[in-house]
């Protein structure tokens, strides 16, 4: 996973560096996670730091009203700690409700969406609990950027403006983040001095700063004012967890996710399909590679709609879906010029909106983490006093009853966003992840295919050219070249052009026998990767 074959994507080049790394989706971020590296933090601070900053400069992507979750190797091991920072449904959120009220759907647009953000609750265990630097220190630079001003990055901006009309209809969101009643373009200076208020009140209080007075009630009028379910009782009753990881082989190495409701089962076993064929294909652009990748990813998907909940509400098969005669059984549907037709719709529409980063520090901590308010700026709502978007992650839940991911009271949805990680021989080789909500799965074992069946080096790997399934149709990258295209059309993919990138990523692999780590970031966000 270390690189080293002639094949690499155009690009920049891996960061290598001795010490300490960190890749995330903005300079500032990954700036601010090298500081408090240097301070003496550990990679848990670093990444908390850095999330905190992505909350304030990505708004779009993320913010502290969202989840997150994240896995950590401690000193190196593979002894890997999971946390779930997912929030709940409101406790009155009965799918009787819905069905009186005649809601079939929960649309991403609606104030039923919303549901209690995790995040912050997660970033204060955490730093408790495996940090060095106080709340103080680690949320100071994401209130400079708040309160003083930060200038607008160009796939900010971009993803600023295909939202802007979503926030004009909410004069909150449109106050706040529509300066001047339009989108800042990029090197326009922002600034959000009530999130900077709210930010400061977390420093003060901790998580009961957010789950309990004046911005938790802020939130819950906010949510109030429309019509929704949720009370200061659902955000003063939150708690995430740590939870047992799951994970798979593949070509020798262990891969770690966070369990259900996360969607990371997802890329384990796309991973298990995967590995039932002993060369995927003669190199990363290839359309015999391309379009395994696609047919593993319809029938994991396919697992994925019928079977991911919140495992406290019902029973996901994890041990049976990830067991290699469920792998050798779905493998063998694969027919290697044929394209499968499985007729059945995807459960989620598809977004691009989260960041992901990763850190690595000098004992050899690994931390991946991921946060999202799902679609671009979450539900387009804005608490008035705190300046809060709120996500919108109640959209993943299903309306059936019969469902195991339906609606309840107090009951996380179904999840997108999946932190990875990998271990070999007792040690941690690799911390990654890729963004793109709907995608990030099939994102996850491209990039990790690249690396360890094609050799390439963690930014090689993230660079390269990719496509997706959806809904029957595949969406091609401009890089996929157009042989490659016709190749798969050949054998029964309807191919189209894509005219934005999919999702992002970052990784940084961890090289034992030289003691030198190689950090990547991904080129279609903003981002870099930094370390030394």
């Amino acid at each position: 996973m270390t690189g080293g074959r002639d094949f690499q994507a155009p690009g920049r080049s891996v960061v290598v560096a001795g010490q300490a790394a960190a890749a995330t989706s903005h300079p500032f971020a990954t700036l601010t996670a090298i500081e408090m590296l240097l301070a003496g933090g550990t990679a848990m601070d670093a990444a908390i730091a850095a999330a905190a900053v992505l909350a304030v400069v990505e708004p779009a992507m993320t913010g502290i009203g969202g989840d997150c979750f994240v896995l950590m190797s401690v000193g190196g091991s593979d002894r890997i700690l999971a946390y779930n920072g997912a929030g709940r449904a409101a406790r009155a959120a009965h799918p009787d409700w819905f069905r009186e009220q005649r809601i079939a759907r929960i649309d991403p647009d609606s104030i039923h969406a919303i549901t209690v953000p995790g995040a912050v609750e997660a970033w204060c265990r955490l730093a408790k609990d495996h940090g060095k630097l106080g709340l103080d220190q680690l949320l100071r630079p994401a209130i400079h950027y708040a309160e003083d001003g930060f200038p607008v990055a160009p796939r900010v901006a971009a993803d600023w403006a295909e939202d802007a009309p979503r926030l004009a209809r909410h004069p909150a969101a449109a106050k706040q983040y529509l300066p001047g009643g339009s989108a800042p373009k990029t090197g326009d200076i922002v600034k959000l001095p009530l999130l900077g208020k709210a930010l400061r009140e977390i420093i003060w209080k901790g998580a009961a700063g957010f789950y309990e007075g004046w911005v938790a009630e802020d939130i819950v009028q906010t949510v109030r004012a429309e019509g929704g379910l949720l009370r200061v009782q659902d955000l003063a009753a939150h708690r995430g967890g740590y939870v047992l990881p799951i994970k798979t082989s593949y070509r020798g190495l262990d891969v770690w996710q966070c369990p259900p409701p996360g969607q990371g089962l997802t890329a384990l076993l796309m991973l298990n399909i995967l590995s039932q064929f002993p060369m995927i294909g003669a190199g990363p652009l290839t359309p015999d590679r391309l379009h395994l990748e696609i047919e593993a990813a319809k029938l994991a998907y396919l697992a994925r709609d019928r079977y991911i909940a919140d495992p406290d509400h019902a029973e996901v098969p994890v041990e049976k879906l990830l067991s290699p005669e469920h792998a050798r059984s779905l493998a063998a549907r694969i027919r290697p010029n044929a394209a499968l037709d499985l007729h059945e719709a995807r459960m989620l529409q598809p977004h691009p909106d989260t960041t992901y980063l990763t850190v690595v520090d000098r004992d050899r901590n690994a931390v991946s983490f991921i946060n999202s308010i799902y679609y671009g700026f979450g539900s387009a709502r804005a608490t008035g006093k705190s300046g809060i978007l709120l996500q919108n992650r109640g959209a993943c839940f299903s309306l059936d009853p019969a469902h195991p991911n339906c609606i309840g009271p107090a009951k996380r949805s179904m999840h997108t966003i999946i932190p990875a990680m990998v271990t070999s021989d007792g040690k941690v080789a690799l911390s990654f992840g890729v963004m793109g909500g709907d995608y990030q799965p099939m994102g996850q074992v491209h990039a990790l295919t690249n690396m360890v069946d094609f050799g390439l080096d963690p930014q090689a790997a993230l660079d390269c050219a990719r496509v997706h399934h959806e809904d029957g149709l595949v969406g091609a990258e401009s890089g996929i070249p157009e042989a490659v295209f016709l190749g798969l059309a050949d054998r029964g993919h309807k191919m189209m052009r894509l005219d934005s990138p999919l999702g992002g990523g970052q990784a940084i692999a961890i090289d034992w026998s030289r003691g030198v780590l190689l950090a990547g970031s991904d080129p279609r966000k903003d981002g870099c990767a930094l370390g030394y």
